[in-house]
């Protein structure tokens, strides 16, 4: 039922694009799973049109000069080329994983030396000590890049190269060239990694093929595009392309493919739902699901041993993959790899926040410092990756996720391997600074508030709870932080900035699963008086030049009732629905208010006098039913009985923290 209920609401939508990072291609359904993204997407009319996923117009990238790229001679040499056919027709060139073969095992062909130009294999790719072996049996081994990295241990030579700072280059940014002017000397003997290999191939005598200096490079990668190097410069550094209008639907009018015929850029000129290139390579031609190798599914007993599932790859903020663990400013924020855990997984565990954990598979363990969230689903984990770097503090030298993952487990059409879909368990080593974790919670407050004691020296007893309550002690330990020195603006990107950001977005993630909401939907006010204003005047402006009338009741609460007198006083229409002897709305009663010029009906659920529960679902229904949007005040339900806005089906729906301990 969920699922046909989000393909409808996709066909429904006047405009619907997926956000997606990468995660989906690190799995056993890797390719087939996004392909399923696009045609649902392309099903439910959501394909090249507005708001939906669009697809680029022809001719609006800068033309780069490639000339001197040389292409693989024949491909099917390419060390993968059996196991991943279709990966490497279309990138022109072998598949990464099958070099361990072809060291170790001389398969297809014996590999003896090998370049590693700003990579790091030893860090990103599975299984850390199969390439331990496999970059220990070369004969010769060269590492070319900006900082030391661990596979440098096993290299003959190391070349360094300069960071862009140190270099003239350029950039292109869609239609846009820009250059890149250099900023400081190299350092030391650093060299421009591609001048480095200019001159390789100058002394295996193809130097004539290539540019061999930075101004020569950038003349070279103009050529043909209609610009000089000093036109670019004479522009002020940059240049752009005319770039025509955006056009939808650009498979109906040729812009798809090169010939420039209708279709799309496939062998049938069709959206291949059924994949005939899929077909001719002996894949499964359809966007089907493939449940993962290493699972409690596929293997239950490995499960039960190993019963979290195992995520590694997120980004975090302050590094990129291995890079960046020697840089002071930033290792500070990040001194340790981190594995994030579940809050109720992390105490059926012993575990708390700060303590030293290890990761277990069945390839080994690796320890990590524990953050305990409720950002992540129960029954997962996410473990930094980047461990393993020559550089840096000592865990992130020797704590490496890799040993954890499988280079043998991949999807079977890109050779991508699995690191989002493995089995594995956290256990505790060791309890974690206590008095660090705890540090920002000490925050002394001076606040004016009256004594518990009344007058003659008795104990107050407060009842006016329905009003507002008083905050539970957790609620005040987790504020106090923000209220003093940790007092960031989310938006800034300085430490106490990311802290703050991070505290909002846990909060955020907390609601929404109060209510079943999702949790960009959330939208923090100041309370729930402004909540119902935000909600009703956003609304009525929006939608003004479809209409002026709004329902409500007459027993709403005044954050309500004042805004509609509001609206009235502008040029709004309100009709205020009476209630039956038990308080509640008729639904029959408010088919009949409303009107062609009805934009939104807004009725509480609970009651703040009497506590009366509207039948919300059941009225939003009619709204909805005469395309009219729903808003209801649920301050005094959210906390004392189920508020699940999917089921509800509302558009807009009001809680406040306050009513509720």
């Amino acid at each position: 039922d969920t699922i046909r209920d989000l393909a409808r609401r996709l066909a429904a939508a006047s405009g619907a694009c997926p956000l997606m990072y990468t995660g989906l291609e690190y799995s056993n359904s890797g390719i087939q799973a996004i392909r399923a993204v696009h045609t649902l997407f392309a099903l439910a009319g959501q394909l090249d049109v507005p708001g939906g996923i669009g697809l680029a117009m022809p001719d609006t990238h800068f033309p780069i000069n490639r000339s001197c790229n040389q292409p693989n001679p024949d491909v099917t040499t390419a060390v993968g080329f059996d196991k991943f056919p279709l990966y490497s027709k279309y990138r022109g060139e072998g598949h990464a994983s099958s070099l361990v073969d072809a060291v170790l095992h001389d398969d297809p062909y014996a590999i003896k030396a090998l370049i590693i130009h700003g990579a790091s294999i030893l860090t990103s790719w599975p299984q850390t000590p199969i390439w331990e072996e496999t970059l220990s049996k070369l004969d010769f081994v060269v590492c070319i890049d900006r900082t030391l990295t661990a596979d440098a241990r096993y290299a003959d030579v190391v070349l360094p190269a300069t960071t862009m700072f140190e270099i003239d280059s350029y950039m292109t940014y869609g239609p846009m060239f820009r250059l890149r002017e250099r900023v400081v000397e190299p350092v030391g003997e650093a060299r421009n990694d591609y001048l480095i290999m200019a001159e390789l191939a100058n002394r295996l005598g193809y130097g004539h093929l290539f540019p061999a200096t930075e101004d020569a490079m950038i003349r070279r990668a103009l050529d043909g595009s209609g610009y000089t190097l000093e036109d670019v410069q004479e522009a002020g550094g940059w240049v752009k392309l005319p770039t025509p209008m955006m056009e939808y639907k650009k498979w109906q009018k040729g812009g798809l493919r090169p010939d420039g015929t209708p279709g799309f850029d496939t062998p049938t000129g069709k959206f291949e739902i059924w994949s005939t290139i899929l077909e001719e390579y002996g894949y499964e031609p359809l966007p089907k699901y493939t449940e993962p190798t290493e699972g409690p599914i596929a293997e239950p007993r490995l499960a039960a041993e190993y019963p979290l599932v195992f995520n590694s790859g997120a980004r975090p903020n302050n590094d990129f993959r291995s890079q960046h663990h020697g840089v002071p400013g930033l290792v500070t924020d990040s001194p340790e790899p981190i594995v994030e855990i579940n809050v109720q997984d992390a105490a059926e565990r012993g575990i708390d926040a700060g303590d030293l954990v290890e990761v277990l598979t069945r390839r080994g363990a690796v320890t990590f410092r524990a953050v305990v969230t409720d950002r992540i689903v129960q029954g997962a984990i996410e473990a930094n990756m980047g461990g393993g770097t020559a550089v840096g503090p000592a865990p992130w030298r020797e704590w490496n996720v890799n040993v954890l993952t499988d280079l043998g487990n991949y999807d079977e059409i890109s050779g991508f391997p699995v690191y989002k879909a493995l089995l594995c368990d956290v256990v505790k080593v060791a309890e974690g600074d206590k008095s660090a974790r705890h540090r920002a919670r000490n925050v002394e407050t001076n606040t004016m508030v009256s004594p518990r004691r009344g007058d003659g020296g008795r104990e107050r007893i407060y009842l006016d709870n329905n009003a507002t309550t008083e905050a539970a002690e957790e609620v005040r330990q987790a504020m106090a932080p923000y209220l003093g020195a940790a007092h960031g603006n989310p938006s800034s990107i300085h430490r106490t900035g990311r802290d703050a950001r991070h505290a909002v977005t846990n909060a955020r993630s907390q609601i929404s699963r109060l209510i079943n909401a999702r949790p960009r939907s959330i939208v923090f006010t100041g309370g729930g008086s402004e909540a119902d204003n935000l909600a009703l005047k956003g609304i009525a402006f929006r939608h003004a030049d479809e209409g002026r009338h709004i329902i409500t009741t007459t027993v709403e609460h005044p954050a309500i009732l004042e805004t509609a007198r509001f609206l009235e006083r502008i040029g709004y229409d309100t009709t205020y629905l009476e209630v039956d002897e038990w308080g509640r709305v008729d639904p029959d009663r408010l088919e009949s208010a409303i009107r062609d010029d009805t934009i939104l009906v807004s009725i509480m659920m609970a009651n703040n006098e009497v506590g009366t529960i509207q039948p919300i679902k059941e009225l939003c229904r009619v709204a909805h039913d005469r395309g009219v949007l729903f808003h209801t005040d649920a301050v005094q339900a959210a906390g004392k009985i189920p508020v699940d806005v999917e089921d509800l089906d509302v558009d807009l729906l009001s809680i406040a923290a306050h009513k509720f301990h």
